[in-house]
């Protein structure tokens, strides 16, 4: 890869119909399925060095969320959690998934584990990375939704600028990321429509489904894996979480990187698809 920036070989770029939105998403490999997803504020490509790891033996496809990446980004939608519920039950429908494995970063967290408790007999295997589990937020969390709810501070947020600096903050070796990657990251929200949804979906995940998620957490009896970047400077309650989620599923395995940040997949993308990669093995 030129600077990291371009697709591995064999990744497929598709985009398949549900409902109203298109929805686009990378491919690669064959067997059992494994879906991806990211957060805020990035797409599938978060995925592009972690990926190829995986796909060596599992047909794993990275989704683009509804507002991220090359999919719709309606200005109408909600981004609620029954939102994007909907829009994984279609997906999975449209690309003829009934049963999967799932790893899960950012704000693909709640949103994955809100459709995975709603449908735990499809779940085979899941995998958390850096991300948000409970109803109780850090301030940083608390910081992060007020700016996208106000007018000037989010329109800085979401700009190219603040994008930028969203990404060089969140990694814990900002040198690994390049202008040309960041410029892939900044690229889905050249227009102030798509910038304003992109301020949308940070707010429109409603409190009573984390508590929910917290609830019926302990409901989950899967193979459960988790992998974060201790040096999260966007989520430094992470390691407290990932505590937690231990607590309440003991059959997870948990492993710290101690020099990744929040975007663990730009640090240390190859070491996370490797950890992934066993984890996801099915022969296992």
């Amino acid at each position: 890869m030129s600077d990291g920036q371009e697709l591995p070989p064999g990744i497929a770029s598709r985009t398949v119909r549900v409902d109203d939105l298109d929805l686009h998403y990378l491919e690669a490999g064959a067997g059992e399925p494994v879906l991806l997803l990211h957060g805020w504020p990035t797409s599938s490509y978060l995925w592009r060095k972690t990926l190829p790891a995986i796909a060596a033996g599992n047909r794993v496809i990275a989704l683009d969320l509804p507002g991220f990446g090359a999919s719709s980004k309606p200005a109408d939608a909600s981004y609620s959690f029954r939102f994007h519920a909907r829009t994984l039950e279609g997906f999975c429908a449209a690309t003829g998934i009934d049963e999967l494995s799932l790893a899960v970063h950012d704000l693909g967290g709640p949103v994955g584990l809100y459709w995975a408790l709603q449908n735990p007999a499809r779940i085979r295997r899941l995998a958390l990375l850096n991300t948000l589990v409970y109803p109780q937020m850090s301030w940083a969390v608390i910081a992060f939704v007020l700016i996208c709810r106000t007018p000037g501070l989010r329109d800085w947020f979401t700009s190219p600028a603040g994008l930028r600096f969203a990404m060089r903050f969140g990694v814990r070796n900002p040198e690994k990321l390049s202008d040309a990657v960041i410029a892939r990251y900044q690229a889905p929200f050249a227009d102030k429509a798509a910038r304003r949804v992109l301020a949308k979906t940070a707010y429109g995940l409603h409190p009573k489904g984390f508590a929910e998620i917290a609830r019926r957490l302990p409901e989950l009896q899967c193979p459960l894996r988790i992998v974060y970047g201790r040096d999260d400077r966007i989520l430094p309650d992470v390691a407290r979480t990932m505590r937690r989620v231990q607590r309440d599923l003991p059959q997870a395995e948990l492993t710290e990187l101690p020099d990744c940040g929040h975007f663990l997949q730009e640090d240390a993308g190859e070491r996370v698809g490797e950890l992934l990669a066993a984890f996801f093995d099915a022969s296992r």
